[in-house]
């Protein structure tokens, strides 16, 4: 079978592009937006209306394959790729993308996915949006040629066992800190809750007082509304660098602090993503690396979460052989191509790092789905509750359609399908 048509639209995401330097250098809130002036290139305003471009492959049996180009938030911070704005990128689909697609046969996924990795368009690479859209466009004319789940394809093709059990998700709270908790407490949510703890007089705090409370407030509320008995969620928090920065850098000092909030988190299991970010990838592993291995000689728990400057599959293996972390984000779109995104967590399950598949608030619907088909088949430790930052979405999306190919396993594997 072969693809008989390319179809490129916009769209748009389901949060904004946000400019993460001028945020943590202090621009006030005005509403929903920011003030001041943009730092990162690109950006004409510190919030961004969040964009992206649907890819649609039309089969020759008149199936439509389909996957989404989307990227973080925090779009040109951390070394990852510039601001995607789908005007500049529809034409680079049409001019060089389209021709290459229609009339390709449809073959194994990784062989029909790699010349699009390595294409280049006046010297560079196609922007990590545009493959991360277009593999994941391919992935799903190769489930529907075959008559089978991506996640099977998946396990096909790197030899994993299919198993039909859950990958924890987690949720992600947004700037509703409070209320969204309560939601992600009712509903079960094994992580939670993100807390975007990107302000350091705002949220964590010149001595970090303000995360330790909220660490307090959240066990604490886990207890009051747990809905079943056996309820103990993983308390996840992304402080983007701040902690760093507010003191000073100081190592042995952060690494204390780290340790203390143990006891704040009341025996629910605390993982802190990003607390520096030394604003290049060498000095920021070095610095997690010491605070890893100086939470590991104190006897913490207290788990850290590398983000920042890992944004390939290259980045994540130097994270990871270097020790500099005890889980890393696998922030999906910034790894281009979704077969990488396998790689990774492969990667760190077979070197005893967890794997964490995140990815951003500002992705959609479809390429959601699709990372759930990608946790699944490869394992995860957890994925992220997605796209949106009002948690009830993203997760009914991750959720649901992780219940999906459960069921849809369990049933083949009783042998529904020979009936």
């Amino acid at each position: 079978m072969k693809i008989a048509h390319a179809l490129f639209s916009p769209g748009i995401s389901a949060f904004f592009f946000d400019d993460q330097r001028a945020i943590k250098r202090g621009a006030p809130h005005d509403g929903f937006i920011y003030l001041g002036e943009p730092v990162t290139p690109r950006f004409r305003r510190i919030r961004e209306a969040g964009q992206s471009i649907s890819v649609q492959l039309i089969l020759e049996d008149g199936q439509i394959a389909v996957g989404d180009c989307a990227a973080v938030q925090y779009s040109g911070a951390g070394g990852r790729d510039p601001l995607f704005l789908a005007a500049d990128y529809i034409p680079v689909l049409e001019r060089h993308v389209r021709p290459r697609l229609e009339g390709m046969e449809i073959d194994r996924f990784r062989a029909m996915v790699e010349p699009f990795m390595s294409l280049t368009v006046d010297g560079e690479r196609l922007h990590t949006a545009l493959r991360y859209g277009l593999s994941q466009a391919l992935l799903d004319a190769r489930a529907k040629a075959c008559r089978r789940l991506p996640t099977e394809i998946i396990c096909e093709e790197y030899g994993l066992p299919v198993i039909a059990e859950r990958v924890p998700v987690f949720g992600q709270s947004g700037d509703s800190r409070y209320e969204n908790v309560d939601k992600m407490i009712l509903k079960g949510v094994e992580v939670l809750p993100h807390g975007l703890i990107n302000n350091i007089d705002e949220k964590l705090g010149r001595d970090g007082s303000k995360l330790r409370e909220y660490i307090r407030w959240l066990a604490r509320r886990t207890r009051e509304l747990a809905p079943r008995d056996d309820y103990r969620p993983t308390l996840h928090l992304d402080v983007y660098g701040t902690i760093g920065l507010a003191f000073n850098f100081d190592l042995p000092r952060i690494t204390d602090y780290l340790a203390s909030l143990e006891a704040d988190a009341d025996g629910l299991p605390l993982y802190i993503e990003g607390p520096v970010d030394r604003e290049e990838k060498p000095a920021t592993i070095d610095s997690l690396r010491e605070i890893t291995q100086g939470l590991e000689r104190r006897g913490s728990r207290v788990r850290i979460v590398a983000d920042e400057w890992c944004n390939t599959y290259e980045d994540v293996k130097e994270f990871v052989d270097a020790r500099a972390c005890h889980m890393v984000q696998i922030k999906t779109p910034d790894l281009g191509g979704i077969q990488t995104i396998v790689d990774s967590v492969l990667y760190c399950k077979r070197h005893g790092v967890e794997a964490y598949q995140g990815g951003t608030c500002n992705e959609t619907d479809v390429s959601a789905r699709l990372c759930v088909h990608l946790a699944m088949a490869a394992r995860a430790d957890r994925m992220l509750a997605k796209p949106g930052m009002g948690f009830d979405e993203g997760f009914t999306i991750v959720n649901n359609e992780m219940e999906r190919i459960i069921r849809y396993l369990r049933w083949k594997q009783e042998g529904g399908a020979a009936r």
